[in-house]
């Protein structure tokens, strides 16, 4: 969604066992700030990486995950939620 951006780099993950491409650690060390669109998805960051808001800065979008990978509703909520953060 922000590749080419000019100034962010970006990288996409998700939380499920079934996720195309599954959040890591080393995506996790690489990221300033992480974006989750929901607190459970926080949460298992939290349980799966020991993150914490005084290590890493995990922003929550309140966006609920009902939505295909690159689905074009979602892509316009993500950048709309993402705007400040641009």
């Amino acid at each position: 969604m922000f590749k080419n951006h000019a100034v962010h780099q970006a990288r996409s993950a998700g939380t499920s066992d079934k996720s195309r491409i599954g959040v890591n650690e080393k995506m996790i060390d690489w990221a300033d700030v992480i974006f989750v669109m929901e607190r459970r998805h926080q949460q298992i960051l939290k349980q799966r990486f020991g993150i914490s808001s005084t290590n890493k800065l995990v922003v929550v979008l309140a966006i609920e995950d009902d939505y295909q990978f690159n689905d074009p509703e979602l892509v316009g909520i993500l950048k709309n939620a993402l705007y400040e953060y641009l």
